[in-house]
């Protein structure tokens, strides 16, 4: 994995120490390792990463260890400073606010450092501060997405497990049917029960003493959210939970269920089958493989972020973004620049107008997916997009891969390109100069108070679950 840009810097904080501590130039340094002192510069700057091969004359030149150089510690007091002003000033909190940072010099003191970084803080704190009622809530979601990042969004025992049920419950291929989800349910000592008066809080009830799985009602038009909700509900017996302890647990059961409901529904081996042919034959497309086994759309896209990484070697985001523009559900490992608030959650920060997921609501034949190349400073990225609507409004959504990784996908010839330049201000958040000139003082539009994503944590030990109306559910069923 290639170094971060603090990682750079600190390594050139740490050549400058040592260069100094021996009483050489710039030029005098690159002419004893054999370099100009302009590339010297560039990496004691953090700008250029230097080869080991240098690393090493360095190291040898100056008397330390390589790994003296890359160590991840500042090298002195005033290194630290640099470093900590550069982390401040590189956060989307400060990026957002348009303002130019601070370039440090060498004449500039420690103590301006300590001011400029005494601002950053209580900035930060403020930012903290103005979120602190759903604070727990959005680290825990933060946290959990950042160890699936580092997972490549795939859980092999749970991919295992599903498949042991599957072949046990006697399917084979193809869209998965209501009649294997109720043998599977029967395996473990369940029938599922459609009712209509479940309590308006909870997605199923599961009388453990009688061995029955509630869901809505069976008349439910198309039959994917009522397969995922039995799923679902036995994957809680089938992994073990127990009532979560906090937000952080009840998440990381949420997710867990969803995975297994997903891996019955596009099983592993199929699925990677299925994959594979189209990446060799270059025709991947999220709606082939939604119709190839009865899935939606936005299903068969977060299951592809289960498996490219994984098994196609393909990095990739996923977005579903809501009518107003803000992210609603997210997955990403390809470093696509997304808005994130202080405690780095993404989800309800507003996606840039420029990218795919917002462009294609304004497309006039949305039967299709809408292909889009994205010039970002991160690099430039091939997304595919789905709309659709629900009682609650419009929605997109999107899958995207880096530049070069668009030769697998369907769509990819797309002369649809645009470039953003988010999290600057200036790229869909500010309004022209002449536009902000010719209206200063003229208008005042009054602002729609946005649902927060995540409201505090109610008492009861399921987030959102009214546990009294549960009680008096079973009662009346038992």
């Amino acid at each position: 994995m290639p170094p971060t840009s603090l990682e750079l810097s600190t390594l050139g904080h740490r050549i400058r120490h040592q260069r100094l501590a021996h009483g050489y130039t710039l030029d005098e340094l690159g002419a004893l390792v054999g370099v100009a002192g302009s590339q010297l510069s560039l990496i004691e700057n953090g700008k250029r990463e230097p080869k080991l091969s240098l690393l090493q004359a360095i190291a040898s030149t100056t008397g330390v260890e390589v790994a003296d150089l890359l160590s991840a510690e500042p090298p002195n007091r005033r290194a630290a400073l640099e470093i900590e002003l550069e982390r401040a000033q590189s956060s989307s909190v400060f990026r957002q606010l348009g303002i130019a940072p601070v370039k440090v010099t060498k004449g500039m003191s420690d103590e301006t450092i300590e001011s400029v970084l005494g601002l950053h803080r209580e900035l930060q704190r403020r930012e903290r501060e103005a979120i602190a009622t759903p604070e727990e809530a959005r680290r825990a979601n933060t946290e959990l997405r950042l160890m699936m990042r580092a997972r490549d969004n795939y859980l092999p025992d749970i991919e295992r497990l599903a498949e042991k049920q599957l072949k046990s419950a006697g399917h084979v291929s193809g869209a998965l049917t209501h009649r294997t989800v109720s043998i599977m349910a029967e395996k473990l000592g369940f029938e599922l029960i459609y009712v209509n008066d479940l309590p308006h809080s909870t997605r199923s009830v599961t009388d453990l003493e009688h061995g029955r799985i509630y869901l809505p009602p069976a008349s439910i038009p198309g039959g994917h959210g009522l397969r995922s909700m039995a799923l679902q509900a036995m994957a809680h017996r089938l992994l073990g939970h127990k009532r979560p302890t906090d937000y952080a647990d009840f998440l990381q059961q949420r997710l867990e269920i969803n995975y297994y409901a997903a891996c019955c529904l596009m099983p592993e081996t199929a699925s990677v089958a299925f994959l594979q042919q189209a990446k060799k034959d270059r025709n991947l497309a999220v709606e082939d493989f939604r119709d190839a086994f009865g899935v939606t759309h936005e299903a068969a896209g977060m299951r592809l972020t289960n498996l490219a990484t994984h098994h196609l070697g393909i990095k990739l985001h996923f977005l579903r973004v809501d009518g107003s523009g803000a992210i609603s559900r997210v997955y990403e490992n390809d470093d696509l620049p997304l808005p994130s608030d202080v405690t780095g959650a993404i989800d309800g920060q507003m996606a840039c107008r420029k990218f795919s997921a917002r462009a294609a609501f304004d497309e006039q034949n949305r039967t299709t997916e809408h292909y889009q190349y994205t010039d970002t400073p991160a690099g430039t990225f091939w997304c595919s997009t789905q709309t659709g609507s629900t009682s609650a409004g419009e929605f997109s959504i999107t899958v995207g891969v880096p530049f070069d990784d668009a030769r697998w996908f369907r769509g990819r010839e797309t002369q649809k390109r645009a470039t953003s330049t988010c999290p600057d201000e200036s790229c869909c958040r500010r309004a022209a100069p002449d536009v902000a000139g010719r209206w200063a003082g003229k208008a005042w539009p009054s602002a729609r108070v946005h649902m927060q994503m995540f409201s505090p944590l109610p008492r009861g030990a399921f987030p959102g679950v009214d546990d009294n109306e549960v009680y008096d559910f079973l009662d009346r069923h038992a």
